[in-house]
């Protein structure tokens, strides 16, 4: 059962016990028999004028009260047991100068005893139980677990009724504070944390020796569910908690000087206008793309300023394989790393196609793309310094081609001093159009500086 401190009037059950087992029937089997003396004058007179009647009548109603009482008297003092849970445990020792470590939080304490003793102690269960360790000294010590009576006629077992303590000397450290961003999901996506400043960078830890040796960080927790209002300027925050991790981002207990700090926080709308870039994959089969044309031009991209200072344009891609006609792509936009918000969440692209046209550029310079360190490298003839390209795609599309936006790369990774035969890429700007190098494979030799 579980414990309670609400006080019960404890004469509420004998009350309850004479009225129910005593003065109620009594009172029943009274009106009965004035009812019956009124119907049965005559009768009633001479059994109750009969000595030997009345004798017997007497034993009767002494025979039938003595059990009753006896029943319920069986039930009041039969042994009884009662579990009281969750019995706070407190210890008094100089807490400014050691560690306890094995002591538990709570025990369960059962009492055993007559059934109204049990209830009465029951009534008034100790607060706690409180175990005096002041006089022990640094080492593991066995220690009694002693619950306060106070009912005397109960008896009680504590379990555990015993622990095994560990006493250390509590020592200090000081470390650094760090500010940690928790529930970051919950703050409005057009908003951005600048810059957290806490009033303190430095703190105080305190307990055994080994305990201090695993922390690795020590971190305030800026919960964003607690900012007073989501909008940009700067707010302050109170009783920010702090929390020690060791190594694997596990909480370390120990005692943490101040145990909470205030911050500064910033908060700022980081925002960047950027044009959509269509990009396709996969082949067509004898049609070219003429156009795709997006539902929006540009979209507006909230994050951290830096995330945005990287990015020039947001990349859309449409996989185009098997189109034999003109189609709508509908697309959902992803957002960069480093972005929270995109203005528009979904656009529609528009894919022309038309008849294939075909057009060779001359002289595409080839550029030498991961050369290791300390090689130069350079085309083994003049047919492997610039190559051919040939460019497929729609006629309209052809002739607006800038041929400097064609760009032809070998690899050299990994290669050393020598004569290589590499293959060559080409990509170029329009991805409507597709790019292929007529020579596939060039010379390539590479030497020390």
């Amino acid at each position: 059962m579980k414990k309670t401190n609400k006080k019960k009037n404890i004469f509420s059950p004998i009350v309850n016990f004479f009225d129910k087992y005593l003065i109620s029937p009594i009172t029943k089997l009274i009106l009965y028999i004035t009812d019956y003396f009124k119907n049965n004058n005559k009768g009633i007179e001479r059994i109750l004028n009969n000595r030997q009647a009345l004798i017997i009548i007497s034993l009767v109603f002494a025979l039938l009260t003595f059990y009753v009482i006896d029943q319920k008297g069986v039930s009041i003092v039969d042994d009884n047991a009662e579990i009281l849970y969750g019995i706070p445990v407190s210890a008094v020792y100089n807490e400014e100068a050691y560690v306890i470590e094995g002591l538990p939080e709570t025990v369960d304490v059962t009492l055993i005893g007559k059934k109204w003793n049990v209830y009465l102690a029951k009534q008034y269960p100790a607060d706690e139980i409180s175990v005096d360790l002041s006089d022990l000294t640094p080492g593991t010590h066995k220690v009694n677990l002693n619950y306060k009576q106070n009912v005397s006629s109960v008896n009680y077992k504590v379990d555990p009724s015993s622990v095994t303590v560990v006493v250390y000397k509590k020592m200090s450290s000081s470390r650094e504070v760090t500010a940690d961003v928790i529930h970051k999901d919950n703050l409005d996506k057009k908003l951005n944390v600048d810059s957290i400043t806490l009033n303190k960078d430095k703190v105080t830890i305190k307990g055994a020796e080994y305990k201090l040796n695993e922390v690795a960080s020590v971190k305030a927790l800026i919960d964003i569910d607690h900012l007073t209002n989501q909008k940009e300027g700067t707010q302050v925050l109170k009783d920010i908690p702090l929390i020690a991790y060791d190594k694997n981002g596990e909480i370390v207990d120990v005692e943490i000087v101040p145990e909470s700090l205030e911050a500064e926080i910033v908060i700022s709308s980081p925002s960047k206008v950027v044009p959509i870039n269509i990009e396709t994959e996969g082949k067509l089969q004898d049609i070219a793309i003429s156009s795709l044309t997006p539902s929006v031009n540009e979209v507006t991209l909230y994050g951290s300023q830096e995330a945005l200072d990287k990015i020039d344009y947001l990349p859309v891609k449409i996989d185009i394989s098997g189109i034999t006609d003109n189609k709508n792509y509908t697309v959902n936009l992803t957002n960069p790393t480093g972005i929270r918000e995109i203005s528009v969440k979904t656009i529609t692209v528009k894919v022309s196609v038309d008849a294939i046209a075909t057009t060779e550029v001359d002289n595409v310079k080839i550029n030498i793309t991961n050369l290791a360190k300390g090689y130069t490298a350079q085309a083994a003839n003049s047919e492997s310094s610039a190559i051919t390209v040939i460019v497929q795609g729609s006629k309209t599309v052809i002739d607006k081609l800038d041929k400097s936006t064609i760009n032809a790369t070998v690899d050299l990774q990994g290669l050393g001093v020598g004569e290589h035969e590499v293959e060559v890429t080409v990509n170029g700007a329009d991805s409507k159009l597709s790019y292929t190098p007529r020579v596939k494979k060039v010379k390539v030799i590479i030497s020390k500086k």
